[in-house]
């Protein structure tokens, strides 16, 4: 059976419907960066997912190519994740979702290095015959964070980062967005095919001990 990520490291995927502190350790992962409203058709952000998964599925499928990774073994891509900011402003404001920059993301399991991701950068290129020189191999170590499965509507989240706020601060914490440590999300649903109120969103944010 194919390894499944949300299953083998439900800590991370699977939380609660209510706020839990979690400490992230370092993930690779398949990165575009980008600007602009996500939900516009002929946005960036449409065309940034095309490109994390013809990479994403590049990888996986590299077991039918010529090409060996070393301890290799069969997995279900993982879920598309991102993190999210706006310029000048503290936190999200979701009402001016033009302003939005994103670092949209696939987590690539540990036995990828970046000589198999430039590999699969350089196939899918010759394969697709399209620009994947947007796509970055990313690492990140998010430490000690709140999450919180958030079940609805993208734009019903607000309600959810309060809930997780006020539960770091009964726990001594404080939330540490800045401009290394990132408003992260990671998709559990398919917005094509799942009902607003049934979306699950996992929400992620940095903490820090009170001083």
């Amino acid at each position: 059976m194919a390894f499944d990520f949300k299953k083998e490291y439900k800590e991370f995927y699977m939380p609660k419907n209510k706020p839990g502190i979690v400490t992230v350790p370092s993930m690779n992962f398949i990165a575009v960066r980008g600007a602009g409203d996500p939900n516009r058709e002929d946005g960036e952000y449409k065309q940034a997912i095309g490109l994390l998964y013809g990479i994403a599925f590049t990888i996986k499928m590299s077991k039918k190519s010529d090409y060996r990774i070393e301890g290799y073994f069969d997995y279900v891509v993982p879920p598309l994740e991102g993190f999210w900011w706006q310029d000048g402003i503290d936190g999200i404001d979701y009402a001016h979702k033009e302003n939005f920059r994103w670092i949209s993301v696939i987590r690539l399991p540990d036995f990828v290095t970046k000589e198999d991701f430039d590999w699969a950068v350089s196939e899918a290129t010759r394969k697709k015959k399209t620009d994947f020189s947007k796509v970055e191999f990313m690492t990140v170590e998010e430490g000690l964070c709140v999450q919180c499965m958030h079940i609805g509507s993208y734009d019903d989240e607000p309600a959810t980062v309060m809930m997780m706020h006020d539960f770091v601060k009964q726990q001594g914490y404080a939330t540490d967005i800045t401009d290394k440590r990132l408003h992260h999300e990671i998709y559990l649903s398919d917005a094509r095919k799942v009902a607003p109120d049934k979306l699950r969103t996992v929400i992620r944010h940095p903490i820090k001990p009170m001083k």
